[in-house]
């Protein structure tokens, strides 16, 4: 049985003020992650994966931004139906996310290890020394040199790859069964990444905790991910699992976005562009959404959209012509 379960979620942004129109930007998305597994969502800057974490955490209740439909399912409760105490209890204890940007997501006036024991204290009702002690058995865990000392520094004390450890520690602190990472891995140096990717398999081995890992890199996706997710224009556009996405690639967009990553066995001088431009937010296309970007593109592609089609068991595209071709 799948740990958590999202089904037709569809989230839209209010335009026009409070009583304005909705404008869909994610739309249909369908997917599940066992416990021990890991589950990555890939695709361009704008796509939608970014705002399918949030409202899997809750975090899209507002008057701007909002969940129009669709049912999230964790543990086999419907998180959507839950009050919102019921469901606070549930965020940042057996659910927990690594938000995108450290320094951003840490508050710069408090104390990274006061940070990491206020889910403690919230959650697991601990005293402030026990909470101070768990802290600093966290900062260990994840690999901070001298976390007795460094349980009291600041963020801006500490280096980029040391803040998003500090955020892995955070969202580890109430040993979530669902750990939600958003770009873990950006603005990081390439030995720093390794660390970091290491450390969430290492955890993982540990817990037992499934894993949704965002990403725009395919090559992290590659060497982390057991399946995958492509999102285009705020729809999957191919699922499968890790390896036979990259020996079946059969979206012509997931197949544009491995063409454009350099690699050093490549015999060529210039790397590969998808051409055009991602449609605008809420864009009513006609047809398939990357249809103009699309070399392969013919009538059906722009007048319908395509639906899901199964091209082998447990692959799934939403492509009129799939393309089938490795990688």
């Amino acid at each position: 049985m799948a740990l958590l379960e999202v089904e037709n979620l569809e989230i839209s942004i209010v335009t026009g003020g409070r009583w304005g129109r909705l404008l869909p930007v994610v739309r249909g998305v369908s997917f599940s992650v066992e416990a021990g597994r890991t589950l990555g969502i890939v695709g361009e800057s704008g796509c939608g994966k970014s705002l399918t974490a949030l409202a899997i955490m809750g975090l899209l209740d507002g008057p701007v931004v909002r969940i129009t439909g669709g049912a999230v399912r964790f543990d086999g409760q419907d998180l959507r139906a839950l009050d919102p105490g019921d469901r606070r209890a549930i965020m940042g204890n057996r659910m927990a996310m690594i938000f995108q940007e450290p320094m951003t997501s840490l508050n710069p006036v408090y104390r990274v290890g006061d940070q990491i024991a206020e889910a403690l204290r919230q959650h697991r009702r601990m005293s402030a020394r026990q909470a101070r002690d768990r802290a600093t058995e966290l900062l260990d865990l994840v690999r901070i040199p001298d976390p007795a000392r460094r349980v009291d520094s600041f963020p801006h004390q500490m280096s980029g790859g040391q803040r998003q450890r500090v955020m892995i520690a955070m969202a580890l602190a109430c040993d979530p069964g669902l750990l939600i990472s958003d770009e873990p891995t950006t603005a990081l140096d390439v030995t720093v990444q390794k660390g970091i990717l290491d450390l969430m398999r290492d955890l993982q081995g540990r817990t037992g905790a499934a894993i949704i890992l965002i990403s725009h890199d395919l090559g992290v996706i590659a060497e982390t991910c057991d399946t995958v997710a492509v999102m285009y224009c705020g729809r999957i556009i191919e699922d499968t699992d890790t390896p036979r996405l990259f020996a079946h690639m059969s979206h012509p967009y997931t197949r544009g976005l491995l063409a454009s990553i350099p690699a050093v066995d490549r015999d060529t001088e210039w790397l590969e562009a998808i051409p055009g431009r991602v449609p605008p937010v809420g864009a009513a296309l006609p047809g398939c959404a990357f249809h103009p970007r699309c070399a392969f593109a013919k009538g059906p592609c722009r007048d319908s959209t395509p639906g899901p089609t199964a091209i082998a068991p447990g692959h799934v595209v939403r492509c009129h012509f799939p393309q089938e071709g490795g990688a």
